[in-house]
């Protein structure tokens, strides 16, 4: 399983492509290789899955009931503009211009580690998101999410 940590701006090109930083490359796992897909993210932003992530997911996915109209719908959403990349020769993917759209890229964004995967976003649309996020928000979230269960969690 890869796992990624950090978070690194880069540019984009006018043709839409970025350099993927070195910090990400050397965190990928040896079973990565060089092939990704880049998928609209559920806020605003770009989620990119080094194949090796993406297969188990997509995987899942196939085994959904089509005979259920919400597994349709998340197909739909989910799938819609799942693209796959290949870094080129000097370590740049291209973003299709759909996707640029929809996450409003431009010129400079952010990669944001998420576990398994990259987010990426426009870099204004980053700022702007921890902006009004205050630290008590994120102790609150932090103990909605982190503890339950049987095992509470700790830092």
């Amino acid at each position: 399983m890869t796992g990624f940590l950090g978070e690194y701006e880069a540019t984009m090109d006018n043709k839409g492509r970025f350099l993927l930083p070195a910090g990400f490359k050397k965190q990928l796992a040896e079973s990565a290789g060089d092939q990704f897909v880049l998928n609209r993210g559920f806020e605003k932003c770009l989620t990119l899955y080094p194949m090796n992530e993406w297969q188990p997911i997509f995987e899942r996915i196939g085994k959904l009931n089509d005979f259920d109209p919400k597994v349709r719908e998340f197909r739909r959403y989910f799938l819609n503009g799942a693209t796959i990349l290949d870094l080129d020769s000097a370590g740049r993917l291209l973003v299709p211009k759909n996707l640029m759209t929809y996450a409003g890229l431009e010129k400079d964004i952010v990669l944001s580690a998420a576990t398994n995967k990259i987010e990426i976003w426009d870099k204004v649309k980053y700022a702007a998101f921890f902006e009004n996020f205050s630290p008590s928000a994120f102790s609150d979230l932090a103990q909605q999410v982190m503890t339950g269960g049987d095992q509470p969690f700790t830092l």
